[in-house]
């Protein structure tokens, strides 16, 4: 909603600045979102005398003026056809931007065709004043030298912008503005009475509702002998600070009356009328709407007809067929109420969007009916002449809200308030209120007040108009007894891990928890009872199984855009079923497997580069990754051959991870290898009462050297290394603090079907320095260990 300043002061009688007026604003609850005043851009233009103006010597379209300024006088070569001798202009001085242009003056004299140019005189369009740019503007002489050109073309009045809340439609009329701004302090409300036209004859149009539900009332009045001409400059420039365009008398006075009074009306051509006029539901009607598109109407939508068919969608757009022009001479004024949810509905349906229907959605004033055909008419009369009928009424307009029974107490009990009943009064006074006293306050609701229903609504309206700013800050009482921690476990270990991933170079996205039902089969997920019955995209029609789909679909819409190495890890939501515990919360992040020019031979990302990412967010979780089993990956999308799972028993998977099926990503279009992983953190265990505690325990180092040594081992293909490492590792648990992998070979000397792994381990004593025998004793423990899993020492 957008206002000026001058026309607020049509309601509101106050020497308010723009300043004071966006405060006291902000302050009653009225969200200002912009003040623009067109007086900054042309701050530095100013009124100019031209004293001669002589063609220039070496140009023929180029005229040599001497221009008197509040700068002095200024010689400027100017290629204006119109240039001439006392003439008044605007004035640029050097350095000067020129907003139309978009460029800056030089700031010293420039030399044109020999003769030195300081300054520049402008066209309106040059200024963004309007379109004329046939010429320099030709201002009248009345103006005195160096007068400020916005206040010589009177643009020195600031337009304000501000957001409407749904529950207050009266905000749309600048009138209720300036109410809530006096009823604030800020000046005293001043808007004009709607006096009464008396009819000079009974006219014989005819309104009849059918359709009371979808239009309670309509009131209508016919105008003879009127001429549509181009509206009043003073209506034009209230219109064109706003941003509309003028376009006629009659459409300018319906969009004026729209602002000033939140009264959306609309005016008939009365000579394109057919018999009575009737508002009804819509019969599979096509018409030729005012904004230029064409339209079908339905059983669902509320029409204005007369007998030969649909004239309109009434409340949001009329029709191209009775809309008036230049050769109208009588005219039916329309001043309905149209239900806010049919009006919704509508124009949601047939994507309308219109002044009149943001209005009629949120529910205009009931009681504005006769009001809104009055003001009409009387600015109709005014500028475009003619004689009005007497008003006809079709339906029956809606009675007022209910009084409210409201106990003045109520202030002080729900915002602490310590206001007198005459303040109380005061301020719902002056929001339209009437009070009877008494114990118990009845409070009559103004018409254009429907949102106000109960005590408490008036005790909100009292504290918004006294200030909240006003009301004390108290704290709450704090609550008895221990406070359990704000974040569960699984949040302060998922905040960790997230952390993790992040230093590993992965960006955190946040993608729907919808998929399309292709992809979501892609990964399992084809059960039909996760299905949306009412998805808000076809591409989003059922739960996702994985959040793998959307990093996948992510990874390639930045490789299309030329950021091929996409890194993306996401955690939530993913789903099996329609129970609580087919809700699994997930951790999944992806990278695509690029290949990296670099000098130094950068490391190619893999399905081990993913297993470090698992193993570092299970680290940061406080997962013991040390003793996790290493298997197969659950799901088929995994590539069988380069991927795994890291798993607490047989059963219990912590994670999968590798690189993902080449049939997936072709599904998917998405192009290349992707090394991806998926963490479940609900599935690791509870911290056992003992490790609770947050912080680390005591670091325990040996005063004794280490002590490595090398084994390798014959193993069957079959065997998983992590096997190996697992029983070299158990072999003695006090002594042995490290077990590493550090070469795999076949070939030449290991029989097929078999690997050699070479492995070194770490003995840290504690109590003494090792001995031969000990060492011995222990390399043994590990020989045999191995050999349980199949391993043998190679010889």
């Amino acid at each position: 909603m957008k206002f000026t300043l001058s026309w607020l002061k049509k309601h509101l009688e106050t020497e308010a600045t723009i300043d004071e007026v966006v405060e006291a604003m902000t302050l009653a609850g009225l969200e200002v979102e912009d003040v623009e005043n067109p007086a900054e851009k042309l701050s530095e233009f100013s009124i100019g005398k031209v004293l001669t103006a002589e063609k220039h010597p070496d140009a023929d379209k180029l005229k040599v003026c001497t221009v008197e300024t509040r700068d002095g006088t200024k010689t400027i070569v100017c290629g204006a056809p119109n240039a001439r001798a006392d003439m008044t202009v605007a004035y640029a001085p050097l350095g000067a931007y020129i907003p139309g242009l978009d460029f800056s003056l030089d700031k010293k004299p420039r030399k044109i065709r020999g003769i030195e140019s300081s300054g520049m005189m402008c066209s309106g369009k040059e200024l963004e004043v309007d379109e004329e740019n046939d010429g320099i503007m030709d201002l009248p002489q009345t103006l005195e030298m160096g007068t400020p050109l916005a206040d010589a073309l009177n643009m020195n009045d600031p337009v304000i912008d501000f957001e409407v809340t749904p529950n207050r439609p009266d905000w749309l009329g600048v009138n209720s503005i300036a109410r809530d701004l006096a009823a604030v302090g800020l000046g005293k409300l001043i808007t004009p009475p709607t006096n009464l036209t008396p009819p000079k004859f009974e006219t014989d149009q005819k309104i009849r509702v059918d359709d009371t539900e979808g239009c309670p009332a309509f009131v209508g009045r016919h105008i003879r002998g009127v001429k549509n001409s181009p509206s009043p400059k003073w209506l034009q420039d209230q219109l064109k600070a706003i941003g509309l365009r003028p376009i006629s008398a009659l459409v300018d006075i319906t969009n004026y009356i729209t602002y000033d009074r939140a009264r959306p009306l609309h005016f008939y051509d009365m000579s394109k009328l057919t018999g009575s006029i009737i508002v009804r539901r819509g019969k599979d009607e096509t018409f030729e709407a005012l904004d230029d598109r064409t339209y079908t109407a339905t059983e669902d939508d509320v029409v204005i007809a007369d007998e030969s068919g649909i004239l309109g969608l009434g409340g949001i757009v009329g029709g191209e067929d009775s809309s008036c022009d230049e050769n109208t001479t009588d005219i039916l004024i329309e001043s309905a109420y149209f239900d806010p949810l049919t009006i919704r509905r509508s124009a949601k349906r047939l994507g309308v969007n219109s002044d009149a229907k943001y209005r009629f959605e949120r529910g205009v004033d009931t009681g504005g009916l006769i009001d809104g055909c009055e003001l009409a008419t009387q600015l109709v009369l005014e500028i475009c002449g003619g004689e009005a009928s007497d008003i006809v009424i079709g339906g029956e307009i809606p009675a007022d809200p209910d009084p409210i029974e409201f106990d003045p107490m109520q202030v002080n009990r729900l915002t602490s308030l310590s206001l007198s009943d005459e303040e109380m009064n005061t301020i719902l006074t002056k929001l339209g209120f009437t009070v009877k006293h008494g114990p118990i306050w009845k409070v009559t609701v103004p018409s254009f007040r429907r949102d106000c229903t109960e005590g408490a609504d008036l005790v909100e309206e009292i504290a918004r108009i006294h200030g909240y700013h006003n009301l004390e800050a108290v704290s709450l009482p704090p609550l008895p007894g221990r406070r359990e921690p704000t974040a569960t476990l699984t949040q302060n270990r998922t905040r960790l891990a997230r952390r993790a991933l992040g230093l590993r170079g992965l960006s955190e996205s946040v993608t729907w928890s919808f998929a399309l039902d292709e992809h979501a089969a892609l990964f399992g997920g084809d059960n039909p009872t996760l299905r949306v019955d009412n998805p808000i995209s076809t591409d989003l029609n059922t739960m996702r199984p994985s959040a793998l789909i959307h990093l996948l679909l992510a990874g390639q819409r930045n490789a299309d855009k030329g950021y091929p190495g996409a890194a993306l890890f996401e955690l939530g939501p993913v789903f099996a079923g329609q129970e609580p515990k087919d809700q699994r919360l997930s951790l999944a992040g992806m990278r695509r497997v690029e290949s990296v020019r670099d000098w130094a031979g950068a490391e190619e990302i893999s399905a081990l580069t993913a297993k470090a990412d698992v193993i570092e967010a299970l680290d940061a979780m406080g997962a013991s990754t040390d003793n996790l089993m290493l298997m197969e990956a659950v799901g088929e999308y995994w590539h069988p051959g380069r991927s795994g799972s890291l798993r607490m028993g047989p059963k219990k998977v912590l994670a999968s991870f590798g690189e993902l099926h080449p049939r997936v990503l072709k599904a998917l279009g998405v192009d290349g290898r992707v090394a991806a992983f998926e963490i479940w953190p609900e599935a690791l265990p509870a911290p056992r009462k003992k490790n609770a505690s947050k912080s680390k325990g005591a670091l325990t180092l040996s005063d004794f050297m280490p002590v490595t040594r090398d084994f390798a081992f014959i193993v069957p293909d079959a065997v998983a290394s992590n096997d190996i490492l697992r029983a070299a590792q158990g072999a003695d648990k006090k002594l042995i603090t490290n077990v590493s992998l550090f070469d795999v070979y076949q070939g030449k000397g290991v029989e097929d079907g078999h690997k050699s792994l070479a492995i070194e381990v770490t003995l840290s004593p504690t109590d003494a320095t090792l001995t031969d025998k000990e060492i011995d004793a222990v390399s043994d423990k590990i020989i045999e260990s191995v050999m349980k899993v199949g391993g043998r020492l190679r010889s």
